[in-house]
């Protein structure tokens, strides 16, 4: 999966609300991308979820990087 980081933008706003619901721990967080993505094969989910836990305490609008 190679897409530019603004393509995973509703991603990061479902992990954000994720995170702040207090539902799980983000370290688990991808079998609930899974849940409403059906989509996405668990790798997927999991290189989305790993970078969006990097770019969290940046903020991750802007960044030029790309999930691979």
């Amino acid at each position: 999966m190679s897409e530019p980081l603004e393509a995973n933008e509703a991603y990061f706003r479902f992990l954000d609300e994720l995170r702040s619901s207090g539902q799980t721990n983000m370290f688990g967080a991808a079998p609930y991308l899974m849940e409403m993505w059906p989509e996405l094969t668990r790798e997927e989910a999991k290189s989305i979820l790993t970078l969006w836990m990097k770019t969290y305490e940046k903020g991750y609008r802007g960044l030029a990087t790309t999930v691979t």
